[in-house]
């Protein structure tokens, strides 16, 4: 058998990758596939923080529904792939954040597919970079003809706390039904210094300030989690380390 080349940043999917890092890895496992049968719920929460590449594949029955939090915050090189499937009638929720400081890169890349008729999906990613490190969202909603009555929305923002970081977002539709709601939206910028100077002249240090700013600007991602709780508590933990 001939051996899977090594992935190019001529590849889409590969633009913003670190392709060294990624050599020691490859090839890459099978990734992880989960069925949602009919009508059922899965939830999980997944906690990013030692590097390396994780790729599930879901695939969601009739009416099912799946919700799933991720905190990417730790290695020289972290990259999630998702591969999502709906079928009539599914709910899929992802929330995503992504905190890296140092010479880090942080990845995630989702394709969510609308197979058939009325299937529901958000995606909300947030990202925080400090000193040189590298946060990149790749994320693609493929509508697919006769999935009508589609409802798909992808809300992405990332906050540089240093000029030295780098922010990459392609938020991407494709769609081939009538009769669909959908949408997109980016923004990337910096700490607001107006809201800053109001929680210091209220008796706050600088870096307190930033990090309640923080934790406000990723909390959405982890709202309505199972283990919200858990990826608050660690997302502020990380937080600290970055201001």
């Amino acid at each position: 058998m001939n051996a899977i080349a090594l992935p190019s940043r001529k590849s889409e999917a590969w633009r913003y990758a670190d392709v060294d890092a990624v050599a020691p890895l490859w090839p890459l496992p099978e990734p992880e596939r989960i069925v949602v049968p009919a009508g059922a719920r899965f939830d999980r929460a997944i906690v990013h923080d030692a590097g390396g590449v994780t790729q599930l594949v879901l695939s969601l029955g009739r009416g099912a529904t799946a919700a799933l939090h991720l905190l990417n915050c730790g290695g020289a090189y972290s990259r999630i792939e998702l591969d999502v499937t709906l079928h009539e009638g599914a709910s899929f929720t992802f929330g995503g954040a992504q905190l890296g400081r140092d010479a880090e890169t942080l990845e995630i890349v989702t394709t969510v597919t609308h197979a058939e008729p009325g299937a529901f999906s958000r995606q909300i990613v947030r990202s925080v970079l400090a000193g040189q490190a590298t946060g990149t969202y790749l994320g693609k909603v493929a509508v697919a003809r006769g999935a009508d009555g589609t409802d798909a929305a992808q809300s992405v923002r990332a906050m540089l706390l240093d000029l030295t970081a780098t922010a990459n977002a392609r938020p991407e539709l494709e769609i081939f039904a009538d009769d669909v709601k959908c949408a997109h939206g980016c923004a990337i910028g910096e700490l607001d210094a107006a809201g800053l100077f109001y929680l210091e002249s209220r008796g706050l240090a600088p870096a307190q300030a930033k990090q309640l700013m923080l934790q406000a600007f990723v909390a959405e991602a982890f709202a309505g989690a199972a283990d919200e709780e858990r990826l608050q508590a660690l997302a502020l933990a990380r937080l600290g380390s970055l201001v």
